[in-house]
Order: structure tokens, then C-alpha cells, then sequence
């Protein structure tokens, strides 16, 4: 993997993958104006998100369940002092399936969790506690 981010003079910062795809990263921080993109730390956590819901939604096609609608709703906490780095996150996992069980979305994102999301796995190795819950839409 590649990627290239760039600063040219002002924010946002323009994230560039080796395929082409951009990515543009935003502050709090009042440098250029208000922001108007994610920050860096937002997109951790989002990735945490889309990174389990690729698992979940595979699990889930592979049990031949059709799959309507799927949610992952992220609280996090973040330590105080510098680095600022995510210390707890729980992630609450919506579905809406016409076959689809509760039991089959706790087994899938219990697999996703414990065993397939690599974010998980790096957040957890920095020392993050990571829980979630499951319910039906």
C-alpha cells in the first residue's frame, strides 16, 4: 500500500491512495477557517466502522440472508493528554433484514470484532477497549 498527503499552503490536506482515490483531512483548529472535512482522528474512527460493517455484511450474505439496511453508530473516548489517543470505543450495530435474526447479526459482528476487522485489531493493540451491541431496525 501507498499514499501520498500534501499541504499546499492551506487546509485541507489531500490524501492520494496509489489508485487515484483522494482523501481530504481537515483541523479543528482554526488555520484556514472553519472546517469542512474530517478530521484525521474522524476518519480513524470511521474506518473502524466501515471496516467491520465489509465483515459483518460478508457474514451476513454468506448465512444467504438478505441484508436491507446496516448501521454502525461510534461513541468513542479519547485520552486527555498528548498523543490523544482513542482509549474506549463502542460501536452499535443496526440491521434490517426481512430474514435476517438478531443472533445472526451478533454472531457477525462478533466475528468481525474478534477475528476478521484489522482497525479493530490495531486500535485494540494501541490499548483501546472496544465493545459493541447489536439490535434490529
Amino acid at each position: 500500500m501507498h499514499t501520498t498527503v500534501t499541504f499546499k499552503g492551506q487546509l485541507p490536506l489531500v490524501g492520494v491512495n496509489e489508485k487515484g482515490q483522494k482523501t481530504r483531512f481537515d483541523a479543528t483548529m482554526d488555520f484556514s477557517g472553519p472546517a469542512k472535512y474530517a478530521t484525521p482522528m474522524d476518519t480513524v474512527l470511521e474506518a473502524l466502522g466501515a471496516c467491520s460493517m465489509m465483515d459483518v455484511i460478508a457474514i451476513i450474505k454468506k448465512m444467504r440472508k438478505e441484508l436491507t439496511l446496516l448501521q454502525a453508530d461510534l461513541e468513542a473516548e479519547r485520552a486527555e493528554e498528548h498523543p490523544k489517543v482513542f482509549t474506549s470505543i463502542h460501536i452499535r450495530y443496526r440491521m434490517k433484514s426481512p430474514d435476517g435474526t438478531l443472533a445472526d447479526l451478533e454472531k457477525a459482528a462478533g466475528l468481525s470484532m474478534e477475528k476478521y476487522c484489522s482497525v479493530a485489531a490495531m486500535l485494540r493493540g494501541s490499548g483501546c477497549k472496544i465493545t459493541w451491541s447489536t439490535e434490529l431496525a
